[in-house]
């Protein structure tokens, strides 16, 4: 006697009613999870930040992967960004009808933001309120929305190991607008952000960093700068959703958006050659499509 099970998945697992079915049964349900999850990407969206220069000191590189994202943060002037540099970057935003966000960061102008500063929930908070609320108004100058929100470097770290700290910051978002998409690193950390203060995320993976075997970033590891190995990875991500690992493994994740950083030397040509792959569209687009909304 034979059993036909998960019809709709699209794999077909047959017992045998003999001694063996606890073993081929359990075999063929783990298989078929392993199935479901390693999906194929369909959508994802291509961020970069802007805004990332501050009075004489000047980052034109970022402009230069402009051309090949679908999203942008623009710098909100604590970490970088004056007023002449955020009103340019939202020009040029809008120039290109790419998706605007807000890009936060720790009042850390001379450390460019990539050092930890402890503050109370209150003042993180109030840090972010302002970066928000101040591009916001900034851009309804120019008829402009902002549609999300990302931490920058010490505090996008943070926010990554750290859920409280991560919750605080989705809320202050909340309190801003709830229909701001939160932008996180991918993992557990960001889907609890999303369940439990029902605020719209983003899982962001980079093409760049050491993944752990868990699929946190280990952030204490240098970024690649070999185009052949990121392009490779953005296929297996693409193809079955995972993403190779310290340990040599693979490790599924949830990959909303890619983000592409100005750092690296070879960043326009990894961008470039990455929309050759995929055509990238925006992480509100995307979830439109999800929902029936679009097709």
């Amino acid at each position: 006697m034979w059993l036909k099970l998960c019809k709709d998945s699209g794999i077909y697992l047959f017992c045998e009613y003999n001694i063996g079915i606890k073993y081929k049964l359990l075999t063929g349900i783990i298989k078929m999870i392993q199935t479901l999850e390693r999906k194929q990407i369909k959508n994802i969206d291509f961020n970069i930040d802007l805004a990332q220069s501050f009075g004489i000191y000047r980052n034109n590189a970022e402009y230069s992967l402009l051309d090949y994202a679908s999203s942008v943060n623009i710098s909100c002037g604590f970490h970088a960004g004056d007023p002449v540099t955020i009103k340019n970057a939202l020009l040029k935003a809008k120039e290109k009808n790419v998706v605007v966000g807000a890009h936060i960061g720790f009042d850390d102008i001379q450390g460019f933001g990539y050092r930890p500063v402890e503050l109370s929930d209150d003042e993180l908070e109030a840090l972010v309120i302002y970066q928000v609320g101040a591009l916001m108004s900034f851009a309804k100058t120019f008829k402009m929305e902002i549609e999300h929100v990302r931490p920058h470097g010490a505090m996008y770290k943070q926010a990554a190991e750290n859920f409280r700290f991560a919750s605080t910051i989705a809320k202050a978002i909340k309190k801003c607008s709830q229909w701001l998409v939160y932008y996180g690193a991918s993992g557990d950390v960001t889907a609890s952000v999303c369940e439990d203060i029902n605020l719209p995320v983003a899982h962001e993976v980079h093409l760049e960093k050491t993944y752990n075997s868990d699929g946190t970033i280990d952030f204490s590891q240098k970024d690649y700068e070999n185009i052949f190995f990121s392009i490779n990875r953005l296929k297996n991500l693409l193809s079955s959703s995972q993403i190779d690992n310290a340990t040599g493994g693979k490790t599924c994740v949830i990959a909303d958006t890619i983000h592409f950083s100005n750092k690296i030397a070879n960043a326009k040509e990894l961008i470039k050659q990455s929309k050759e792959i995929i055509t990238p569209v925006p992480v509100n687009y995307k979830n439109a499509c999800l929902s029936g909304w679009v097709e």
